[in-house]
């Protein structure tokens, strides 16, 4: 089947990695996996990262004549029998799956909706509302988290057209490299002065203002906490607040490691040779990250934060904390670095836990059905 795929906060094709580009990504190959022929439908943002109404009202503009423009398009070619749109909030609303889906008179489906009612007045209420008549307009809506479900479920014109999709990856590459983790663990060694006899932590993810930087610095905190204890931390990651996060980590300089920006294609390799996730999420939406460490083999410990419960299995694959607590941070750490049977048995049980629920394989089963049934 033909679908139109769009993600208004960022395309796929974007520049920049991040999680949305990643999942955005697993989307396409997914529903390829299914049999279905893919095509990006637009590129056009329509993210407005500050609440500016007059730049909303330009994008909305932009959304409409690009919405009359795929129309023209369509009709006068090859026209998509379906339209996906993946990742529309209040600050990414998605001006061109509801009009464009509607004049040709197919299905519309969407991604990781979410639907936030404080915004309803303030000055994101353009944003808002638009979102909000996305996901009244949805066929079928894929909730990638329970806590989108509770705010979602209410617009919709029939709630059964709710589906849950807890995110995924392509594990293959990470089985793959944990397969080869002595060869990957002796490559990072000897570059970057690592001892092979400690074990080693590892972060991931843009060194950036706002959430991240908070994030590296509760680790930092935490980490402080651990100095008496043998460990070495991998940090994978680049960005403008890379200065601050060097500066969090400035008293325990000598244990961490950064490795700067990373190609995809790298990270399975970095994810095996190391021995234990830490990353804190601040106010993370879910954290693909995690479910990257996992299927390679990692143990994680993590901050009990929004999605975060949906990627990890608490207790079995992960140990997670409340939000901001540094000193329950580090006590979790403490007590994997502590125990090396256990940390083993989470890791054996965060590989199964990926490669059975959270790969390619049964994703594009469960979004297959679903079209399966809008498009009978």
């Amino acid at each position: 089947m033909r679908i139109a795929f769009y993600a208004p906060l960022k395309p796929p094709t974007h520049g920049t990695p991040s999680g949305d580009r990643r999942m955005a990504r697993l989307l396409i190959q997914a529903l390829e996996h299914a049999g279905h022929s893919v095509a990006l439908a637009s590129s056009l943002r329509s993210y407005d990262a500050t609440p500016d109404g007059r730049r909303q009202a330009e994008i909305a503009a932009e959304g409409r004549a690009e919405a009359e423009r795929l129309i023209a398009a369509y009709g006068a070619g090859e026209a998509p029998k379906l339209w996906f749109t993946y990742h529309l909030y209040y600050r990414a609303p998605d001006w061109l799956g509801p009009v464009v889906s509607g004049a040709l008179g197919i299905p519309y489906l969407v991604a990781e909706a979410s639907h936030a009612p404080k915004r309803a007045n303030g000055p994101w209420r353009l944003g808002h509302e638009a979102a909000a008549a996305a996901i009244r307009a949805a066929d079928a809506v894929f909730c990638m988290t329970a806590l989108d479900q509770i705010c979602v479920r209410p617009l919709m014109r029939d709630p059964s057209g709710m589906r849950a999709l807890p995110p995924f990856l392509d594990a293959a590459p990470f089985v793959h490299a944990a397969t080869e983790r002595g060869a990957a663990r002796r490559a990072l060694a000897a570059p970057w002065g690592l001892d092979l006899d400690l074990p080693w932590l590892l972060a991931v993810g843009m060194l950036r203002p706002g959430d991240k930087l908070a994030s590296y610095r509760l680790l930092a905190e935490a980490l402080i906490r651990l100095d008496s204890r043998p460990w070495q931390l991998v940090i994978v990651g680049d960005g403008e607040a890379a200065a601050e996060v060097r500066e969090a980590f400035a008293p325990i300089a000598a244990r961490v490691r950064f490795l700067g920006g990373r190609d995809p294609e790298a990270l399975p390799a970095i994810y095996a040779a190391c021995d234990l996730y830490v990353w804190p999420a601040i106010n993370e939406a879910y954290g693909m990250a995690l479910l990257e460490a996992q299927a390679a083999g990692l143990a994680v410990v993590a901050g009990r934060v929004r999605g975060v419960p949906n990627v990890v299995r608490e207790g079995e694959t992960a140990v997670l904390v409340p939000e901001w607590d540094s000193r329950d941070f580090a006590d979790a750490v403490a007590a994997l670095l502590d125990d090396p049977p256990r940390r083993a048995a989470m890791a054996a049980a965060a590989t199964a836990f990926v490669a059975n629920e959270r790969a390619i394989a049964p994703a594009a089963a469960l979004l297959n059905g679903v079209v399966a049934e809008v498009c009978p």
